[in-house]
């Protein structure tokens, strides 16, 4: 079942995280672009929100569950489709990439989402994950408090380890990791890999066929 009831009631609040914290917001949408296919290339992205990444990464079009968050990134141009995760209002080979941002940690079955993702790319298509990781201190800290918070309360945190099996599961092969907002560092480096950031996006091609 979707967790929309605190995006709903919420929404101000949500989108005011990325207005208070601008430098961590500008390091997330970094570490994302990097991964994104040249120019040109159509994409999706589940779990639009109000649209925080579409609108500066340039995608046109997104499923979302809140009625209310939609109705923002609708507002700002892009073609928003009710729907979730695990079932996804799209015909089968029809998007070149999908993305996926602090998504997996409200869905219900990240491995189905990750199927349904498989499902509507191209051959060659690929998907783009990007999450707070559960093992570093920023995802540690989620988790303990997320009694506490408005959004996370319902929500799972997942490893970058968990999230790369679920893609390998799902038909996937992981193609680069970008990680950032690391301890000790500026929150505009960019680096390789997971196991020092906060915040890690992983890109994935398409390969083989979809596990049944």
């Amino acid at each position: 079942m979707p967790k929309t009831a605190a995006f709903d009631q919420f929404s101000d609040d949500y989108d005011q995280w990325f207005e208070e914290n601008r430098d961590l917001y500008e390091a997330e949408l970094e570490a994302i672009r990097q991964l994104l296919p040249p120019a040109g290339a159509e994409g999706m992205e589940v779990g639009v929100g109000s649209g925080k990444f579409a609108v500066p990464l340039g995608i046109k079009i997104g499923v979302e569950p809140s009625e209310e968050m939609a109705n923002k990134a609708r507002n700002q141009g892009i073609h928003v489709y009710p729907g979730i995760a695990e079932d996804l209002p799209f015909p089968d080979d029809g998007f070149d990439f999908v993305l996926m941002v602090t998504t997996i940690c409200f869905v219900d079955d990240v491995g189905q989402s990750f199927r349904e993702a498989f499902r509507v790319l191209k051959p060659d298509g690929c998907i783009i994950v990007g999450f707070v990781d559960s093992q570093s201190e920023l995802g540690g800290l989620y988790a303990e408090t997320r009694e506490e918070s408005q959004f996370y309360r319902d929500a799972t945190f997942f490893s970058a380890t968990e999230v790369l099996t679920h893609l390998e599961d799902a038909g996937f092969r992981t193609i680069k990791i970008n990680q950032t907002l690391v301890p000790g560092l500026s929150p505009a480096v960019i680096c390789d890999g997971f196991g020092k950031g906060a915040f890690v996006a992983i890109k994935a091609q398409k390969a083989g066929l979809n596990p049944e």
